[in-house]
């Protein structure tokens, strides 16, 4: 049996479930912390999304039919609760995307937890400027190293799909970055 299959028959378990939880926690916090980091760019904003990230699966995870990896499902619900942050906060402050993309990118800058130099600036401005999904993709293969298929099932889009999304965002990057 897997370390994640033994994982998950102790989270299901009621009498192991806490401390199961708590184990979950020192493998993936950190891992997922750093998924929802690159979707909502704040490191206040990456903690409270990744707080009600571990509470959903903590609540959900009887409900986990293991139809994909662990890892698949928490990054799935990660996702979720970095877009659900990100469409909450939207309505309340902006007018257009331009303007959340702008803003983000002004935060991003003045976060005493980044700490990148000029190119990782400049590759930043250019990630953002691409439409929403086409981020999302880029991130989560670029940073995040998920494989297409892992992909595809937290996204529930075709490996076709963000195979291309993905490759164009990469030449778009490789013709504005030394520019």
């Amino acid at each position: 049996m897997s370390k994640d299959a033994e994982l998950v028959k102790k989270l299901k378990d009621a009498t192991l479930k806490d401390t199961a939880f708590s184990e979950l926690l020192d493998v993936y916090q950190e891992r997922l912390y750093w998924h929802i980091r690159k979707i909502v760019t704040t490191h206040e904003n990456a903690d409270d999304v990744l707080q009600n990230t571990f509470i959903r699966i903590y609540r959900s995870i009887q409900k986990f039919e293991e139809k994909s990896s662990l890892h698949t499902w928490m990054y799935r619900i990660a996702y979720n609760e970095s877009i659900r942050f990100l469409e909450k906060n939207k309505k309340k402050k902006y007018d257009n995307i331009d303007e959340v993309s702008e803003s983000n990118l002004e935060v991003l800058f003045e976060d005493a937890f980044f700490d990148g130099d000029e190119i990782q600036k400049k590759l930043n401005k250019i990630i953002n400027s691409f439409k929403e999904k086409q981020q999302r993709v880029f991130k989560m293969k670029y940073f995040d190293d998920l494989s297409f298929r892992q992909m595809s099932e937290i996204l529930e889009i075709s490996e076709s799909t963000l195979k291309s999304s993905y490759y164009s965002a990469v030449k778009i990057i490789e013709e504005k970055i030394f520019l």
